[in-house]
C-alpha cells in the first residue's frame, strides 16, 4: 500500500480526524489522552458497524489487531489500516516485525514503549490533541528544518559530529567537516544514546542520523538533549535523501517524488523510507559518474559543484563543514 489516507472516526460526542502516510505510525501519550478511546471506537465499528453510532470514513478498510491470535488475524487482513491498542505486547517482538515486513497494510500502533524492532520515522510519532469534541494528531517531536533540540534558529557550531553509521554517509561527513570538528561513527543508531551519555564526548555535539528509521531511539535521545543544551540532532530522512534533495542528478522524476514521497513508496516493498531513498539513488545514478553504493562513497560526491550542491541541501544553521 502507498499514499496518504485521510481518516475520520466519530460518534455523537467525539471526532478524530487525521492522515496516515507511512506503513508505521506511533501514537504516544499518558492516560486519559484519548488513545484507547480511538482504538475502542474503531473496534466497535469493525465489530458492529454503524449501528453503534460510530462512523469510520476512509478510502481503505480499518481493522483492529489484538490478542494471542494476532498472527491468524493478520494473515487475512490486506490493504488496510490496522490499529493496535496499548497493552498488546506482541508489538515489541521480532515475530511481529517480521510479520509486518512486506505487509500490504499500514499500522497505527498505540504504545508507550520504544519499539526497537521496527524502523519507524521520528516524524510519525504523534500525541492526540483535543479541542472539545474534536481530536487530531500532533507530532510529539517538533522540529525546525529537521533539527531537534535547539528551539531557536541560532547557529549550530559543533565540536563533534556523531554520524549514525560507518558507510557512505560517514565517508562524506568525515571528509567535509571542518578541521576543528571531530567526526566519529556511532556504528549504528542503537549506539547513539550510550555514546552521548558517556563522558568520552566533550563540547558541543551534533548527531546526524536517518530520521526515517530513528523513531525507537528518539525518546531516550530527546530526553537527553532536553536536559543538555550542548547536543543537537539533525535528522534528514537519510543521507541518500540529502543527495537526492540537492538535485545533483538533475532528474525531474526525483524532484516529483520528493514533493510527495508517500505517493511513490510502497510499504510492501520498503520497510522504511530510508530504504526507498537508497534504492532510488542507486537506480538513478547507476549509469553515471555519480554511481552510488551504500558501503563506500564515490569520490565524485566530494568534487566541486556536486559537493557544493549537497552541502547547500543541509540547513545553513549548521556550521561544521569546510567552505
Amino acid at each position: 500500500m502507498h499514499g496518504s489516507h485521510h481518516l475520520i472516526v466519530q460518534s455523537a460526542h467525539l471526532k478524530y480526524e487525521f492522515d496516515i502516510k507511512r506503513n508505521i505510525t506511533i501514537i504516544k501519550g499518558d492516560s486519559a489522552t484519548g488513545k484507547t478511546t480511538l482504538a475502542d471506537m474503531v473496534r466497535e465499528y469493525v465489530l458492529n458497524g454503524a449501528d453503534t453510532g460510530i462512523t469510520v470514513s476512509c478510502d481503505v478498510p480499518c481493522r483492529i489487531l489484538e490478542g494471542n491470535t494476532w498472527q491468524e488475524q493478520l494473515s487475512i487482513i490486506n490493504s488496510s489500516i490496522v490499529f493496535i491498542d496499548e497493552g498488546n505486547s506482541f508489538v515489541s517482538s521480532l515475530d511481529f516485525a517480521n510479520a509486518i515486513k512486506g505487509s500490504t497494510n499500514y499500522f497505527v500502533i498505540i504504545t508507550r514503549e520504544n519499539l526497537h524492532a521496527l524502523p519507524y520515522s521520528v516524524d510519525e510519532i504523534y500525541g492526540i490533541h483535543s479541542s472539545g469534541k474534536y481530536n487530531s494528531f500532533e507530532p510529539v517531536y517538533h522540529e525546525l528544518y529537521r533539527i531537534y533540540g535547539n528551539e531557536s534558529e541560532s547557529v549550530i557550531n559543533p565540536d563533534v559530529l556523531i554520524i549514525e553509521d560507518s558507510n557512505s554517509g560517514f565517508d562524506f561527513f568525515s571528509s567535509v567537516c571542518s578541521d576543528n570538528v571531530k567526526c566519529i561513527s556511532a556504528n549504528g543508531k542503537a549506539n547513539i544514546f550510550n555514546l552521548l551519555s558517556s563522558k568520552e564526548i566533550e563540547g558541543n555535539v551534533l548527531v546526524i542520523a536517518d530520521g526515517a528509521a530513528f523513531g525507537a531511539q528518539m525518546a531516550n535521545v530527546f530526553d537527553l538533549i532536553e536536559s543538555n543544551d550542548s547536543i543537537d540532532l539533525y535528522l534528514p530522512e537519510s543521507f541518500e535523501w540529502i543527495i537526492l534533495d540537492s538535485d545533483v542528478l538533475n532528474d525531474a522524476e526525483v524532484r516529483r517524488i520528493l514533493e510527495k514521497p508517500e505517493e511513490y513508496i510502497d510499504g510492501e516493498k520498503f520497510f522504511s523510507w530510508e530504504r526507498f531513498f537508497t534504492s532510488l539513488l542507486v537506480e538513478k545514478s547507476g549509469d553515471s559518474y555519480l554511481k552510488y553504493t551504500k558501503t563506500k562513497l564515490n569520490p565524485a560526491y566530494l568534487d566541486g559543484k556536486v559537493l557544493s550542491k549537497i552541502l547547500s541541501s543541509i540547513p545553513e544553521r549548521i556550521v561544521a563543514f569546510k567552505e
